[in-house]
């Protein structure tokens, strides 16, 4: 089992990406970081993560699913308006690969185009809730949800329940 998991190159979530790498080494998921620099990324709080590849040569016949982490990066780098990212996420969903996102990253999903008709949950942000509302995603109270091959967080505290979702949604659990 793989799991390509998207991060900016600076301002992601530390804790997100810590989580998800953890319960994927328990479970024996390779979890592909994956930037848009061979750089060392960056995290929010300082964490310091070496991308394994590059974002750009993420296909998904290679994963059984993509993450998209969150945190002011997403906005920052605006990866929700980076075409290539885009049609990516948007190969994934068409698949029936496994598109799970967290927090801001919503957007990314949003513009991708792939949450229509779909339960996701609200995102907290004002900005994220409104690209979610425009792409006809359908909004629930719930802290995660999963609809379809699309999963959604937007309760940073739940994070380890979101990682096993995922797992177990991609067979590995």
């Amino acid at each position: 089992m793989r799991v390509a998991v998207v991060i900016p190159q600076r301002g992601f979530k530390d804790e997100s990406v810590k989580a998800v790498l953890e319960l994927s080494g328990k479970w024996n998921v390779d979890a592909v970081v994956a930037s848009y620099s061979s750089e060392d990324a960056v995290g929010y709080h300082g964490a310091v993560v070496k991308p394994k590849m590059s974002a750009a040569l993420v296909k998904s016949s290679d994963f059984d699913a993509i993450l998209l982490i969150d945190g002011p990066g997403v906005d920052q780098y605006t990866l929700y308006d980076f075409r290539p990212l885009l049609d990516t996420v948007r190969h994934f969903a068409l698949n029936g690969k496994l598109v799970a996102g967290m927090g801001n990253a919503v957007k990314i999903m949003a513009r991708a185009n792939i949450i229509a008709g779909t339960k996701i949950s609200a995102p907290k942000d004002e900005e994220t809730k409104r690209l979610a509302v425009l792409y006809k995603g359908v909004l629930t109270n719930n802290s995660i949800e999963l609809d379809k091959n699309i999963l959604t967080l937007n309760a940073p505290e739940k994070t380890d329940e979101f990682a096993n979702i995922l797992l177990t949604k991609i067979g590995a659990k």
